[in-house]
């Protein structure tokens, strides 16, 4: 425990407070329909929708996990690491058009028109795999805030803080999902703002004394890596996010093609000054903290111990806040897929839309009981979070880049290379442990790509080719 004051300990549970009243007051005054739960009605405007895309996806992972990461390696890592997210932005950006004509709720669905069935079922269960990894990150990183700060036991907050999150998710969907995004995003931004002057006035050298005198080993755009294992951690971050499905599925709910296109220019701008932030508070505890034994929390004890108590409390809710709106993301998105690509699809296609909306609250429930115990098997959030990434970015972005631009992509080669993106992640994570410390996706996803166009290439003639324009064909909104 960081011996938080009372005041702190106040602020994060206000927050988690004020976010829980106003999911709940959504609830009643938005959510009448599944479209309403899957995708607020495609009613969200420029700000919220802004606020809810950097909300999601600068989560629990960024805050401890890529924390850790600077803290060890130094800010020119962190510079390094976080470079992948916005390069992948902006290609999202360029393609969203096309992918929201392309798709209603979920990627597996655009799948299914190009590659065929197998193809949607076997994406669905690479990307429930991905997710679900990610969503125990963000349950493991807002526990070890509430651990640390009030000194509740780490299993007890880690499943108190996944209650959280899924009852957000499951009373408003969407609308309360996005709506506190944004509130925590502009909360986060704020308090990171104050936070760098703090913080660097107790520094040598002030604000620029952070990147002079760096440790041997912090001083590098390598830190202690070599280049191999270094892009391993830039791989993942940018095929997430490129074919992230809570993006997509986002860009969804915007009033009309041009706030989505709106959105995206904003995300991109506000990601870049989030991490801009992240890496600087990370790296002052390089300074501040020099004997840290806990790597991943090195933004706790700085919130804590080194800053005047309103503003570290302040800065513990906007991480609880960044924490619990990603993990209710996640868990909306993944019951998304369960439910319209799995359930609806496959079991009950005449589902009346009250029966859609009561499963999606149900496998909601799955979904985070799953991501619990995925939480318990990996032993720290960075590995959980690199396997979840690595997952995606191989089995799935692969697989919809062709989707979306490659003309002469076959069936069999759409189901070949989301089949190799996702077990080659798997053996490589997990059953040979990253061996040389090299990340999977510098292996698996040039090998999903290959694959595709290799057996599209043999097969050709034998198996069908869907034209590209087959997926917008009555499919605009």
């Amino acid at each position: 425990m960081l011996n938080a004051s009372p005041v702190i300990i106040i602020c994060v549970v206000l927050y988690l407070c004020v976010v829980l009243g106003v999911g709940l007051y959504l609830t009643k005054k938005k959510v009448k329909s599944s479209d309403d739960f899957a995708v607020a009605n495609r009613s969200l405007p420029t700000v919220v929708l802004i606020g809810t895309l950097l909300a999601t996806w600068c989560g629990g992972g960024a805050i401890t996990g890529s924390a850790g990461l600077i803290w060890g390696n130094g800010p020119y890592f962190g510079l390094l690491i976080f470079i992948g997210a916005p390069i992948g932005m902006f290609m999202l950006y360029l393609v969203s058009g096309r992918v929201r004509q392309a798709t209603t709720y979920t990627i597996p669905e655009l799948f299914e028109i190009r590659y065929g069935t197998a193809a949607r079922v076997i994406a669905t269960v690479c990307i429930v795999l991905g997710y679900i990894g990610i969503l125990a990150s963000q349950f493991k990183a807002a526990g070890h805030v509430i651990n640390l700060s009030t000194g509740i036991d780490f299993e007890i907050a880690v499943m108190l803080c996944g209650l959280l999150m899924l009852l957000l998710a499951v009373t408003g969907g969407m609308f309360s999902v996005a709506y506190t995004d944004a509130l925590c995003a502009f909360l986060f931004v704020g308090s990171f703002i104050i936070a760098v002057p703090v913080l660097s006035g107790q520094i040598d050298g002030g604000f620029l004394g952070i990147f002079k005198g760096l440790p041997a080993g912090r001083d590098s755009f390598k830190g202690s890596l070599n280049v191999i294992q270094a892009l391993g951690y830039i791989f993942p971050i940018f095929f997430l996010v490129l074919g992230d499905q809570n993006m997509i599925q986002r860009m969804g709910a915007a009033r009309d093609v041009e706030t989505a296109r709106r959105s995206g220019k904003g995300l991109i701008i506000g990601e870049v000054l989030v991490f801009s932030l992240q890496i600087i508070v990370a790296s002052a505890g390089i300074y501040l903290l020099p004997n840290l034994a806990k790597p991943d929390t090195v933004i706790f004890p700085l919130a804590v111990n080194f800053m005047p108590v309103l503003v570290g409390g302040l800065l513990m809710a906007s991480c609880m806040a960044f924490i619990v709106t990603t993990g209710d993301s996640y868990i909306l998105t993944i019951s998304s897929n369960v439910t319209y690509d799995i359930w609806n699809r496959f079991f009950h296609r005449d589902a009346t839309d009250k029966e859609k909306l009561a499963f999606l609250r149900i496998s909601a429930v799955g979904v985070a009981v799953l991501a619990y115990l995925m939480g318990r098997y990996f032993p720290d959030i960075l590995s959980v979070q690199m396997y979840a990434y690595s997952m995606y970015g191989a089995s799935v972005t692969s697989a919809l880049v062709c989707a979306l631009f490659a003309k002469k992509v076959t069936k069999m080669g759409g189901v070949c290379g989301i089949l190799m993106g996702g077990a080659a992640t798997v053996i490589w994570e997990i059953v040979l442990k990253s061996p040389f410390g090299i990340k999977s996706a510098i292996i698996t996803v040039p090998l999903s790509f290959a694959t595709i166009f290799i057996v599209s290439a043999i097969t050709r003639g034998r198996s069908e080719v869907v034209p590209v324009e087959v997926l917008y064909q009555g499919k605009n909104r």
